[in-house]
């Protein structure tokens, strides 16, 4: 399983909305394309479908641009994919027919797998993903005499 161009595109931008959370300021979309490198039209589409799935909200204005619909503690990863994905539900259904039991077998562990893998999107959060990354620029600071 890897994360798809999209997906990464939408939880950077989300991570920058929500470094920016406690000043309650909006982020426009060249802001955000900008400082996580990510190409402004598409940026514009993934926040358009993030803004219908209730994870960002847009304000209209001068000073408008897009701003997390809740907390960063409260969305999280698995909000995000499955926004960007189109993914129905945790327990999405397998074909419930398989032609022979190595079909079921392949079936059974790759819903186990999936299970596994969802578990793991809802345990995090935005806010995790923001606290790792300070985290990690924190080691990597380098002090010159």
């Amino acid at each position: 399983m890897e994360l798809s161009c999209k997906t990464e595109y939408a939880l950077l931008a989300l991570v920058e909305l929500a470094t920016h959370h406690n000043t309650g300021t909006p982020l426009q979309i060249r802001q955000i394309a900008t400082e996580q490198d990510i190409p402004d039209r598409y940026l514009e589409q993934l926040l358009a479908t993030l803004r219908r799935a209730g994870v960002v909200k847009s304000q209209r204005g001068a000073k408008g641009g897009y701003l997390l619909a809740r907390e960063p503690w409260k969305i999280t990863l698995w909000d995000i994919i499955s926004s960007i994905e189109g993914l129905d539900s945790p327990q999405q259904s397998i074909d419930e027919s398989p032609k022979s039991a190595e079909s079921t077998v392949v079936a059974e562990v790759w819903q186990e797998a999936r299970h596994a893998a969802e578990s793991v999107l809802q345990r995090y959060t935005l806010q995790d993903l923001t606290e790792k990354r300070d985290a990690r620029q924190q080691r990597n600071i380098m002090y010159y005499i």
